[in-house]
């Protein structure tokens, strides 16, 4: 895996942590800097959900790393950083648009201390144009991006329901890093990467937009019954409500004989060309086919004939399916006296998951032992933390 990489992690919110998660999961040593309020999701999690005190949001995406203290507007700071960045492969940041710079901590600042330093950021809207330093959240990605006119159609523009653009531009962030890390390890050299929430919301969508634009089509192709699950597949394929539940229907191939398999004489009447030239009426006709079934009935008539459904699952459902339990994508650890259960890592190597090696830390739970890993004495130490230009929990405090 990466278990010489050293990650220095500026990251709050979701994106920049997760990505950080990514690369701690497959052995990076990430160190977590924080200010001494904590970062954002440690403080405020969604939906103010905790467990003893914890924040969940936290807890989702800041396994196997360690947390140090450092006050960057203190004078001393940059005294103290000096040494983890020398040490370190990469600095992830994910801070607005010139907050690290305005520090003395922008890629050029980093670069003087630490010349092949692989210096990662991500922002909302990007480092150029008229967006640049502007506030970029998950929501308001979706909607400038176009996915929430394209999930919902253009009658009834929906969000996907989870901040998907913030997941994804994890993904991205660590990808880039990896890849950089990969040039290092062959040619020496540094790498600045940059990565947006613009970016991956638009990557989200990238088969759809070719269609869109390469077929020249209008923001009209976008209108499309409630079932379909997107504008630019044949009909049958989406969701529709049965008797007992609701059904997904993904194929979408030869469906000549889809009208037979439910047993539907209306159905049966219409031609291959009908379901993209009548989509509405087509759609409504087997909204209205499937709506006196149940689930059971329709898996048992359309697999028969190869067709691809799932039933549309619930959390609950998650929780339990046989399939995610088997593939080990649920996980957990002990919070004080409770026990979270967060997405695993999601790929495995050699038919292994990486491991959680260590829970999310308590606020500065490794400020004394990563400083002093950098060359720092106790007597150091001790004087940084009287300044307060760092900080660690006191005995039994936990954050």
């Amino acid at each position: 895996m990466i278990e010489q990489m050293t990650v220095l992690s500026f990251s709050h919110f979701v994106q920049g942590p997760a990505a950080a998660q990514y690369l701690a999961d497959l052995g990076a040593d990430v160190v977590k800097v924080e200010p001494p309020s904590g970062s954002w999701e440690r403080k405020v999690g969604s939906a103010g959900i905790r467990l003893s005190g914890r924040s969940v949001t936290f807890l989702a995406v800041n396994r196997n790393k360690r947390s140090i203290v450092v006050d960057l507007k203190h004078p001393d700071a940059k005294t103290v950083l000096r040494p983890l960045i020398q040490q370190a492969d990469v600095l992830l940041e994910n801070y607005r648009g010139g907050a690290l710079d305005r520090l003395g901590l922008g890629y050029d600042a980093v670069r003087e201390i630490k010349h092949d330093i692989i210096y990662a950021s991500a922002t909302g809207w990007g480092s150029r144009g008229p967006m640049a330093g502007n506030p970029g959240v998950d929501l308001l990605v979706q909607a400038r991006s176009g996915l929430v006119a394209a999930t919902g159609g253009a009658d009834s523009p929906t969000a996907a329901g989870t901040p998907v653009v913030d997941h994804h531009g994890a993904a991205l962030l660590a990808m880039g890093v990896l890849a950089a890390y990969a040039r290092k390890l062959v040619t020496g050299k540094g790498t600045r990467v940059e990565t947006s929430l613009l970016g991956a919301g638009l990557d989200l969508q990238a088969e759809s937009l070719a269609l869109y634009f390469s077929g020249r089509k209008t923001t009209e192709d976008l209108r499309r019954p409630a079932e379909l699950a997107c504008w630019a597949i044949d009909p049958p394929y989406g969701v529709y409500r049965l008797l007992d539940a609701e059904v997904a229907i993904a194929l979408n191939g030869p469906m000549d004989d889809f009208g037979a398999a439910l047993g539907d004489a209306v159905l049966d009447e219409y031609t291959p060309s009908d379901r993209r030239d009548k989509r509405v009426e087509y759609t409504a006709a087997v909204a209205t086919a499937l709506a006196g079934m149940t689930y059971q009935e329709v898996a048992d008539k359309l697999r028969a004939r190869g067709f691809w459904i799932e039933k549309v699952a619930t959390y609950d459902d998650v929780r339990v399916d046989p399939q995610v339990v088997e593939e080990g994508l649920l996980t957990g650890f002990a919070v004080g006296d409770e026990e979270a259960t967060v997405l695993n890592h999601p790929v495995r190597y050699n038919g292994e998951l990486p491991p959680v090696r260590r829970a999310p830390a308590e606020l500065g739970e490794h400020t004394v032992e990563v400083l002093q890993e950098a060359g720092f004495s106790a007597a150091e130490v001790s004087a940084f933390l009287s300044s307060g230009v760092v900080a660690a929990p006191g005995p039994g405090e936990g954050c």
